[in-house]
């Protein structure tokens, strides 16, 4: 058992959440009961998720998209009224962590996909200047067709990518960033690598990659986010001796 007061500020700590400018709060969102023994994970807060965490006696909740996102109605109506609702009704206490997640060395999303994908980091980058450098660059242990590459993502995320044709015939250097971050592939373009992976695709995006020279892998933007909040929640079970469960729902976005 933790106290959450001692838990959020661990992982605040952790994160360095104060050193980034964010989309939504991290951190504490939602307070509910004062102490911790059983923490559930997941990639967003949805209310199926909440009700999948009230239903297994969870303390808290532990994500990577959490709520009261920049720009939203601030209004608690509707969809927004029955996520709160129900959160509060299960004395659950809601915890997010976006950007601070995905740049996390060890703990992060980038990190993640890093060691499931078998990439070895050199490096890290912004989409824009100014911006978190959250993004990172690698290379693989050996040369990779193309198609290879799209099958290693496939076995290591379980869905296969949209593959985007553009570069060389074998993939030696790759940089990549999860989630929506496929405005950052001009950023990754300039670095020479021969693809570039992210989580979803916009519609430029393929002139991008063909007019750029490289390959372009659409992996999934839940896909992508599994292994941050994942990985932290295992963290956090075993530093305070907590129980911890991951649930991954199903998002084919």
């Amino acid at each position: 058992m933790v106290a959450l007061a001692e838990l959020v500020r661990y992982c605040d700590a952790l994160l360095e959440a104060e050193r980034f400018q964010d989309y939504s709060p991290n951190g504490l969102q939602v307070e509910g009961r004062p102490e911790v023994r059983r923490l559930v994970s997941g990639v967003t807060a949805s209310l199926a998720l909440v009700e999948a965490a009230a239903a297994r006696g969870a303390d808290a909740l532990l994500v990577h998209h959490g709520w009261f996102w920049r720009g939203e109605a601030p209004r608690v109506i509707g969809m927004r009224r029955q996520r709160l609702a129900r959160l509060l009704e299960a004395g659950l206490s809601l915890i997010a962590y976006h950007l601070p997640l995905d740049a996390h060395p060890e703990l992060g999303n980038n990190a993640g996909l890093a060691r499931l994908l078998g990439l070895e980091v050199t490096g890290r980058f912004a989409g824009r200047p100014g911006e978190a450098p959250i993004g990172m660059h690698g290379r693989l242990p050996e040369p990779l067709a193309p198609e290879a590459f799209a099958r290693r993502i496939a076995a290591a995320l379980g869905r296969a990518p949209l593959h985007v044709p553009g570069g060389p015939a074998e993939i030696r250097t790759v940089a990549w960033c999860t989630g929506a971050a496929q405005g950052w592939i001009e950023a990754a373009a300039a670095l020479g690598v021969d693809a570039y992976v992210s989580g979803e695709i916009s519609e430029p995006t393929a002139h991008v990659a063909r007019e750029c020279g490289l390959h372009y892998y659409a992996a999934g933007h839940h896909a992508t986010e599994r292994e941050g909040v994942r990985s932290l929640g295992a963290h956090l079970a075993e530093r305070f001796g907590i129980e911890h469960v991951f649930l991954d729902l199903p998002n084919p976005a």
